[in-house]
């Protein structure tokens, strides 16, 4: 592992820019910049705001990844002056701005706001509501939006605006010590994790966190390592008022729900003309050719040939994980290589099975601890899918099929016709399903599958 480069902005091309920015070890198509440090964790360097790459023009969606200290408030920042008695009481407030059901059985989104005065509150939470629009506004998020819960947290902050905006000389007490120029790097805009995780640990759950700086500065990070005190699967940091680091945002989630690599590559960087290590672990990058895939039914062969939605045809694009060849990506331009633009079809797969890592179908309204007799009701929730395809709902007693119940949310105990003489206990299954044609890995689907069962006697 070679040591990491310094950070500086004096490049003009995208080539120069990697030579400044990029710092993950040749051979590993996504290892870090080196050797981990004590207190400091690697994070992804959002892509340039302007600056266009490649043959069609793309706006790259990252610039690999650097390693930034834990916990710290940025260059020159000070000790937090402490909240007043009325600013103490907002501080850290919680609500929940999407409920959808039990924590246990949705996805939980923390968003925490930096940089936002007590007054500017109201502002946070237009700030929170807009970015998550922007997020549901992607496919699969559109479909599965009921799949999850969203919640604001309130960090209240001495100064409005945060650290390096709008020059890297400004410096801002702020709940959370968020800044731009982390590591020299303008539009990386690094947090405290320390901090971040006070807040977030005020909600009742958090499996994904957003944090919203008050700016409108392009910018973003993506920390993408599981908390281990916590649990949640990543942060993503974003300007609340800029419209391409929502983008980032959404591109970040590909790595923490998705466990999607870069698409990206870099010509002309020494050390990334060619990968030659194993195949990686992450589905949508690969060594093998469309052919060999498809010969080992192995990574996205199931949807070779398929018209994805961020255009063109699935095959095996060379060029990915940061490497220019050697490594092979599903489609030309997914998100996970452009900002704007949709996941593929193997992304998309990707993050429904990251989803359903979090969320369950069938949530037991009925409780299950108890006998159900002749005038009680089996209830389960189920969360309702965006359009007309829903999951498909089955009961069984006692494994037998209940066609007359197919599709029912409730079932009285009365309507199953047991014998009023009979003394044995039955069982009451319920299995939900969603039978989605975006999912082909048998894998992933058997997870796409809940059920709920009850006692029953008449």
């Amino acid at each position: 592992m070679r040591p990491s480069i310094r950070r500086s902005m004096a490049a003009a091309t995208v080539a120069a820019a990697v030579m400044t920015t990029l710092a993950v070890a040749p051979g590993s198509a996504s290892a870090g910049p080196g050797p981990e440090a004590t207190g400091r964790v690697k994070v992804e360097i959002p892509g340039h705001e302007h600056a266009a790459s490649g043959e069609h023009g793309h706006h790259e969606a990252g610039s690999g990844y650097t390693w930034v200290p834990s916990a710290k408030g940025g260059p020159g920042a000070r000790a937090s002056a402490p909240l007043s008695a009325a600013e103490t009481r907002v501080d850290g407030d919680v609500t929940q701005v999407i409920g959808n059901g039990p924590t246990a059985d949705r996805l939980d989104v923390v968003i925490v706001g930096d940089g936002y005065t007590a007054s500017d509150q109201a502002q946070f939470h237009a700030d929170a509501m807009q970015k998550w629009a922007e997020v549901a506004a992607v496919e699969p998020y559109t479909t599965y939006q009921n799949l999850f819960n969203v919640w604001t947290v309130d960090a209240v902050s001495n100064d409005s605006g945060v650290s390096g905006d709008p020059g890297r000389d400004i410096v801002k007490d702020t709940a959370l010590g968020s800044y731009f120029w982390c590591e020299d790097v303008e539009r990386l805009l690094c947090v405290d994790e320390r901090k971040v995780d006070s807040y977030v640990a005020k909600a009742p759950e958090a499996d994904l966190v957003i944090v919203l700086a008050n700016s409108t500065k392009y910018g973003g990070a993506g920390y993408n390592t599981p908390s281990k005190t916590l649990g949640y699967e990543g942060i993503s940091t974003a300007s609340a008022r800029n419209d391409r680091s929502g983008q980032v945002a959404i591109h970040e989630t590909g790595h923490s729900l998705g466990k999607l690599a870069d698409e990206y590559f870099y010509s002309g960087y020494p050390g990334y003309e060619q990968y030659t290590g194993e195949e990686p672990d992450e589905s949508n990058i690969s060594t093998l050719s469309a052919d060999a895939m498809a010969a080992r039914r192995t990574k996205w062969y199931r949807w070779l040939g398929e018209t994805s939605p961020d255009g063109g045809t699935v095959g095996a694009y060379e060029g990915g994980g940061y490497y220019v060849a050697g490594l092979d990506r599903p489609t030309d331009a997914s998100i996970m290589r452009v900002l704007g633009k949709p996941f593929s079809l193997p992304g998309r797969e990707a993050m429904i099975a990251g989803f359903y890592r979090h969320a369950s179908l069938a949530t037991p309204v009925t409780p299950t601890d108890r006998t159900l007799r002749q005038l009680d009701t089996a209830r389960v929730a189920v969360p309702r899918l965006v359009g007309e395809r829903q999951p498909d709902i089955r009961w069984y007693l006692d494994g037998e099929p209940l066609a007359a119940q197919a599709g029912r949310t409730a079932v009285p105990v009365a309507a199953l016709h047991l014998d009023s003489r009979g003394v044995r206990s039955h069982r009451l299954t319920v299995v939900v399903t969603d039978r989605t044609e975006a999912v082909r890995d048998p894998e992933i689907a058997a997870t796409l599958k809940d059920r709920q069962s009850w006692t029953v006697r008449h």
